[in-house]
């Protein structure tokens, strides 16, 4: 008879791929309106606001709510008590994000409907904060179907309201109307189907249990902020914002097919690898499948991708804009295809209680962005920044090799034909 976790599993899978499809469809849609009506400063604009907001996201957590997934059992003292302190830093950094408007405005030269788009995601920011302990209870028992549901909801609500917008020439406030609209009704969705209601108070003994785990955690994420957000924020001064358009545009259609697979599958990874710590053959069995279906699957897919795309910007009406980026976006597939190697061990690390080799990969990613980006970036200018992503994938070899020493996995153990085979069983009926 197949477990409950195993049921649960299967079940969020197919949730998962299902939202992911779906949205893909209503974002492809959306993005081609988007980049075929508006210039490339418009969409330079818009990433550097997600990535402003991107650090928020990173420093109003310090590893608590990773922390609660980890951890075999959860009690309410410890949900209160990463609430209260999540809810703290989160005004915090909204107060301090408000006070740095006018220099934010400065450092880009923005106009107003930019700072409109900037204070909306401040908004929006804080009340999608309110949904993440319903959010982590549903991932703790992998069960993503509820989370789904909300999640196509709230896709649905962004990228009509987003691409009507921009038909009717309301340029940034499209996106503005957008991220307060998808806010606030995920939050209110979220709550309407949770038993949980927000309780203040913090915990000493369950704080410090939690930061133990949570705090090397964090300190992997934050590296990954300064690593991927601040970065974007420097070629957004460095190259210009309609540059900033270009690289963004690459990196948001090469990485699509990973945000779908790869994303997913990692989503559901991780609690269930954390459940399975104890079990040291299902976990090597659930780890090879899993490398070995990503490759099999985003492969093709980002080899297509890299082939067709010179040809669909000149199919795609007002697309040929986009010409000049297309070297980017290859690529852009080429380190995104080379990272599926490597990000799923991430996981595993993390679920095996050892968050400090993440943290050591990531501080040499980190490190390495920083150093070569100037340098590329002024010796090749856009596409520099595409080497740099490309080199810094080859290191899943490293990753790997550190795997092994904690697993001793067999890849050629499970063939393909057997692993197909097993994912159609598997999620048959």
């Amino acid at each position: 008879m197949e477990s409950h976790l195993q049921k649960n599993t299967k079940k969020s899978l197919i949730s998962l791929f299902f939202q992911s499809g779906y949205s893909a469809v209503l974002g492809l849609i959306a993005n081609i309106i988007i980049t075929a009506l508006e210039a490339k400063e418009v969409f330079g604009i818009y990433a550097a606001t997600l990535a402003t907001i991107g650090i928020f996201n990173y420093l109003s957590d310090i590893g608590l709510a990773g922390a609660l997934i980890q951890k075999k059992e959860v009690k309410d003292e410890d949900l209160r008590t990463v609430f209260t302190i999540q809810q703290a830093l989160i005004l915090t950094l909204i107060i301090v994000g408000f006070s740095a408007t006018n220099f934010i405005r400065g450092y880009y030269h923005l106009p107003s409907t930019a700072i409109y788009l900037y204070w909306a995601v401040l908004a929006g920011f804080f009340i999608s904060s309110l949904k993440t302990i319903p959010s982590v209870l549903l991932e703790r028992s992998v069960n993503f179907a509820g989370i789904v549901r909300i999640q196509v909801i709230e896709n649905t609500l962004f990228y009509l309201v987003t691409s009507i917008g921009i038909i009717l020439r309301f340029g940034l406030m499209s996106f503005a109307v957008a991220v307060i609209v998808r806010a606030l009704v995920g939050t209110f969705l979220m709550y309407r189907s949770s038993t949980w209601r927000p309780q203040l108070g913090i915990n000493k003994q369950s704080f410090h249990e939690l930061i133990s785990f949570g705090l090397p955690f964090q300190l992997n994420s934050l590296l990954a902020l300064f690593k991927d957000e601040f970065v974007v924020i420097f070629l957004g001064k460095t190259l210009g914002l309609a540059t900033l358009g270009e690289i963004a545009w690459a990196k948001k259609w090469a990485e699509a097919p990973i945000r779908i697979v790869m994303d997913n599958i990692s989503k559901v990874l991780f609690p269930v690898l954390s459940r399975l710590q104890d079990d040291q053959e299902k976990l090597k069995r659930t780890v090879t499948m899993t490398i070995w279906a990503q490759t099999l699957i985003l492969g093709p897919i980002l080899l297509i991708s890299a082939f067709a795309m010179p040809y669909a910007v000149h199919i795609i009406p007002k697309y040929a804009k986009w010409e000049s980026a297309v070297p980017i976006f290859q690529l852009f597939c080429i380190s995104a295809f080379l990272s599926t190697l490597s990000t799923p061990f991430m996981n595993i690390f993390n679920a095996l209680k050892k968050p400090r080799i993440p943290l050591a990969f990531m501080v040499y990613w980190t490190a390495s962005t920083w150093i070569l980006t100037p340098l590329a970036v002024k010796s090749f200018g856009a596409i520099g920044f595409a080497y740099v992503q490309v080199f810094l994938s080859c290191s899943f070899i490293a990753v790997i090799a550190v795997a092994q020493r904690y697993l001793a996995l067999n890849f050629f153990k499970y063939p393909p034909g057997e692993i197909f085979k097993t994912f159609l069983k598997a999620f048959r009926g």
